[in-house]
Order: structure tokens, then sequence, then C-alpha cells
């Protein structure tokens, strides 16, 4: 028998609707990962930070900074639980095949899951967290009106300048180390070397920074657990313990 084609308008019909339940999908995800991220960031921040300015203008830059750190937070743990997400969604499919409403968890989500994760990761690293650092320190341009939209000006600017500076720091990193002509061409190909080179450089050197403070926040999680704990007491000799309470005993009974 031949095999029975099927409508191209069902399964466009089809595709659409899967695109529309991972975007959906996708967005309650984030939606709960930054609500998770403004509670941890509010329990942790100091009291006087972004509440305690009497300018409006300044309260308005803590609430956007504020927004702009709980996006990136979200963003990294996402990056973080989307690993244990892709094991334990795949381990699900294959305990329960014939189950309907699993059958969300398929590898087309999951692949848009990674594809949204590296995007937002690169944004948040390459443009967030400077803007952010940049725009709390802002002050607008000289002579100009005191603002938002000056700040923002200015922060644009040190943004863009930085950038120049990083991506010319990386073009000639790539020409001393790749002695070729190749390596000597123009940013051309901006989007597919010079980025994820960039990415790699912040990445080795966050793994790097990692290493070097992982010894020291360990040496101090034992030492503030030390103080808090209280030592067992399994070697210590009772009978000396006995005969000083003994001699306590015999002592305060002469004196009475």
């Amino acid at each position: 028998m031949a095999p029975v084609e099927q409508d191209p308008l069902a399964v466009r019909e089809q595709l659409f609707h899967e695109r529309v339940r991972e975007c959906i999908i996708c967005a309650l995800l984030f939606a709960s990962l930054y609500i998770l991220c403004h509670f941890i960031i509010t329990h942790f921040k100091k009291h006087t930070d972004f509440t305690a300015v009497h300018d409006d203008e300044d309260a308005a830059v803590n609430r956007i900074a504020l927004g702009l750190c709980t996006f990136t937070l979200a963003v990294a743990l996402g990056a973080v639980l989307l690993l244990p997400f892709s094991i334990i969604s795949n381990e699900v499919l294959l305990s329960f095949p014939q189950n309907y409403y699993i059958q969300w968890l398929n590898g087309s989500l999951i692949h848009g899951l990674w594809n949204l994760v590296f995007l937002f990761s690169n944004m948040s690293l390459v443009f967030l967290m400077p803007f952010t650092y940049f725009f709390t320190e802002s002050e607008g341009f000289a002579g100009s009106k005191k603002g938002i939209m000056a700040r923002v000006y200015e922060t644009s600017v040190v943004l863009l300048l930085l950038t120049l500076l990083v991506l010319g720091m990386v073009w000639v990193a790539s020409a001393i180390v790749g002695n070729d002509a190749a390596s000597r061409q123009s940013l051309y190909d901006l989007w597919e070397y010079y980025l994820p080179y960039l990415y790699s450089c912040i990445s080795l050197f966050g793994v790097l920074l990692l290493l070097l403070c992982t010894p020291f926040g360990l040496s101090t999680m034992f030492t503030v657990t030390g103080k808090l704990l209280v030592k067992p007491r399994l070697l210590e000799d009772l009978d000396e313990q006995l005969s000083c309470t003994r001699f306590e005993e015999a002592a305060v009974s002469r004196r009475i």
C-alpha cells in the first residue's frame, strides 16, 4: 500500500500549534525563574539599596538596574538548570512513552530552550551587565539636561566605546596567535568567529576565577560551620571530670 500523504495545510497548522505551545512553555518557565530571582535579590540586598533614595530619578535608575540584574540572574539560573531539566525530561519520556500529557517534553522544546539560553546569556554577558553598571554610575553628559535619557545616552556611548575596545583587543590577540593572513582580516566575520571566541575567553576567565575562589569559599564555610556547631565530647575523659566534680563538691561543703 502506498503511504498516505498528509495535507500540507494540516502539517503547517500542527507545526504552528507546536511552536505556540513551546513559546508559552518557555515564557512560563522564564517568568517563574524571574519571580524566584526577584525574591532572591530583594532578600539578600541591603535595605538601603533601591529603596532609600529620595530622588525620583535615582529611584527609577535603581529600579531599572534591579530589573536588569534580575533578568541576568534568571538567565544564569536557567543555564544551570537546563542540563538537569534535559536529563529528567528524557527519562520521563522513556518511562512513559505513550502518555499524552507529557509529550510536550520533546526534543524541539529542549533545543529551543538551549538556543534561548545561549542567546540570552550572550546578551547578558556582553550588553546587560555592563549596561547596568555604567547606567547606575552615569550622571549624563556635561551641559545636557538631567534625566534618565541623558544617563541612557552616556551609558550607550561608554558601552559602545568599551565594545570597540574589547573587540579590538580580541582581534589583535587572534592576529598574534594565528600568524596568517586570514587572522588579520577585518571584522566581517564578527558573528561567526569573534563573538564565540570572546565568549570562550570570558568563560575561561570565569572558570579560572571559580577554581581560585572555591578553596577560599570552602575554608570560610567550614570555619563558619565550626563556630556555629557544638563540638562533640566523645574524646573527653569522664573520670577526670568526675574527680574534678568531687573536689568542687568537697570545697563547697567545707565552705558551708
